[in-house]
């Protein structure tokens, strides 16, 4: 039975998101519409695929038409962390995937895109292995582009947090203790919008700009994910002087989407103070990971060493996030 694909509509975010949550191997609640409907709708141009087999939905992928250069890019996705192909178990072998991955490029060809663009889950994320998926767009023809990512087992954590730091990351916490900080978890809107301030700060100084607006750190906070989005702040006295944002995904990893401090009080070591917390709590919570995010820049090409040294101190471990693009129509 041949594989169709059908353009995402409003009226399929139900299924969409029962599919991802519940059916998928590699679906996480950032492929989710609610999570991307946060966006105004004018921010993308929306063209995600659904996939099916049959009437059975197999597959989806958050996409958006995307202008770079002058050519028409499918791109999966602007508006989220990772997005790429989003699996079913039930169509999970090489003659179903060789099949859908032809089926949807030729969708894509029909569609006058030039290229096509893969964020794919990390395998961290993942719920089940999906490295047929890899395997496929490798042997397609696909450019492969490697972040290196930044994670810990927690099972070492548990009985001592310190001991899996480095001496360094061991001194600089016990002077943390000294200079009267606290961590608090940040339940109200003031207090978050207290912890945006110093990511603006951080952010200013680095010569970058936030992905999110205040009004979508709250939008997504209390409105979409109540429970898979967290905010934890430092506090010297009554001043947030270090704080963090942080995802929840499957009861199974704890994720730092945000980390900021505020430079004047580096001395203080808030950022260490504030990410041994955060570890306390997954543990406390019984969760298997804990995520660190990248120190990649330039689709990898270049690897921030201070913040690798920076987190490694820290006791992580390595994995890859990676990312495929592909020409579909010849220039």
């Amino acid at each position: 039975m041949e594989f169709s694909i059908k353009c995402y509509t409003e009226e399929q975010e139900e299924n969409w998101d029962s599919f991802v949550k519940q059916k998928s191997m590699n679906g996480t609640f950032l492929q989710t519409r609610k999570f991307i409907n946060y966006h105004p709708k004018d921010r993308f141009k929306d063209c995600s695929l659904m996939i099916y087999k049959g009437n059975t939905l197999t597959a989806c992928v958050l996409g958006c038409e995307w202008i770079e250069e002058g050519e028409k890019v499918f791109f999966s996705h602007k508006g989220t962390t990772f997005g790429g192909i989003v699996i079913g178990k039930q169509i999970y072998n090489a003659t179903s995937i060789n099949e859908l991955m032809d089926c949807m490029e030729d969708y894509l060809r029909e569609q006058q895109f030039d290229k096509i663009y893969l964020k794919m889950t990390p395998a961290v994320f993942e719920r089940e292995n999906t490295d047929l998926l890899d395997y496929f767009l490798y042997q397609k023809g696909y450019e492969q582009y490697t972040e290196l990512n930044y994670y810990m087992h927690l099972n070492r954590y548990r009985e001592n947090i310190l001991s899996q730091f480095s001496a360094g990351k061991r001194r600089d916490y016990r002077y943390a203790l000294k200079n009267n900080l606290t961590f608090e978890k940040l339940e109200t809107k003031e207090q978050v919008m207290q912890f945006y301030d110093v990511l603006q700060i951080n952010l200013k100084k680095l010569g970058l700009k936030s992905v999110h607006s205040y009004e979508d750190l709250i939008d997504l906070k209390y409105n979409r994910f109540v429970q898979e989005i967290e905010f934890y702040g430092v506090f010297l006295e009554k001043k947030m002087i270090a704080g963090s944002m942080v995802f929840l995904f499957d009861g199974r990893i704890m994720h730092t989407q945000y980390l900021s401090s505020d430079e004047q009080y580096q001395k203080l070591f808030p950022m260490d103070f504030l990410i041994y917390h955060l570890i306390e709590c997954a543990v406390e919570k019984q969760l298997e990971l804990f995520t660190f995010g990248i120190c990649t820049e330039n689709q990898g090409r270049y690897l921030n060493f201070g913040l690798s040294r920076f987190k490694e101190g820290f006791g992580t471990e390595f994995c890859l996030n990676k990312s495929f693009e592909k020409r579909l129509l010849l220039s």
